[in-house]
């Protein structure tokens, strides 16, 4: 091998190197490319469409107190000892074949001096542990499907609605996400007193956990790609959805399909904040009737 072809074959190597090098860079650790999409899956920001409700991580502000976590964004209600709401991305880039975790545990990044809701608090009532950002959408590794087991992602939800509609929806967004979709999606609670197995109640846990009224969810489905909102126009597909926390609802998620402006009169919170006005007016103001399947 002469000195100059090895110096063009060690050129080549170097530059396939750094090429695989800033590929790599573009993809989320251990994600993939999503099928049927329009480029690989990644990690996005969890509050890419706004803070629904102004909330900030001082712990003066106890019913609207910001936790930021890699796996989603919440803002905690010391009061009602559940989050307010729960903001998360969804892609391929999210998902693994991590284990369900199973560990319920207080989360110690709350304040120090709150009080600090247990797994032991829902035992006998009736309600499930209900998870707002789903066991099943964090399964890129034992870690974040750990923090979804975190009380803070938790709202007492009445098992049918749990187990049944809540979890047909969820799977469904799944599905969106396998046909090359990535999602953003926002869920919370509110009101007071739900039915469960064990009949109605208002509080758990000697009342330090408010058992919500009503479930809501938001959820912008786009095709794969890159800067997110600017993407969003008024054909963009959003599901808005309001169930009652009752064991007696229906099991299907498509009967509660409503609008984003409806959730927001009830909540007063302003949800997807981030899009331009004019865009908002439109999808806040349509009920989606998609596929559910």
């Amino acid at each position: 091998m002469t000195p100059t072809f090895r110096r063009y074959l060690s050129w080549c190597l170097l530059s396939l190197l750094a090429f695989s090098c800033s590929h790599d860079e573009l993809v989320a650790p251990g994600s993939d490319t999503a099928t049927g999409g329009n480029g690989a899956a990644t990690r996005d920001p969890n509050l890419a469409f706004g803070n629904p409700s102004g909330a900030t991580a001082d712990a003066s502000n106890y019913t609207n107190y910001l936790l930021v976590k890699p796996q989603y964004t919440l803002s905690y209600n010391r009061d009602r000892g559940t989050p307010n709401w729960v903001s998360w991305h969804l892609s391929r880039a999210w998902l693994g074949s991590a284990s369900r975790q199973d560990d319920f545990l207080a989360d110690n990044s709350l304040p120090a001096n709150w009080y600090h809701v247990t797994a032991g608090s829902y035992v006998g009532s009736g309600f499930d542990r209900g998870h707002q950002c789903p066991s099943a959408d964090r399964t890129g590794s034992g870690a974040d499907n750990s923090a979804t087991f975190l009380m803070s992602n938790m709202v007492p939800q009445a098992p049918r609605n749990n187990q049944q509609t809540w979890a047909g929806l969820e799977n469904y967004c799944r599905t969106l996400v396998d046909a090359g979709n990535e999602l953003y999606l926002i869920c919370g609670s509110y009101g007071k007193g739900g039915t469960g197995s064990a009949g109605p109640l208002s509080t758990l846990d000697n009342g330090h956990v408010t058992v919500p009224n009503r479930l809501w969810k938001v959820i912008v489905v786009l095709p794969n790609g890159t800067d997110d909102v600017r993407r969003v126009t008024s054909d963009t597909r959003i599901i808005a959805v309001n169930t009652p926390n009752d064991n007696g609802l229906l099991s299907t998620w498509k009967s509660y399909r409503t609008t984003v402006d409806a959730i927001e009169r009830a909540t007063g919170y302003d949800l997807l904040s981030a899009l331009p006005t004019a865009v908002q007016a439109v999808v806040e103001a349509r009920v989606d009737d998609g596929p559910t399947s």
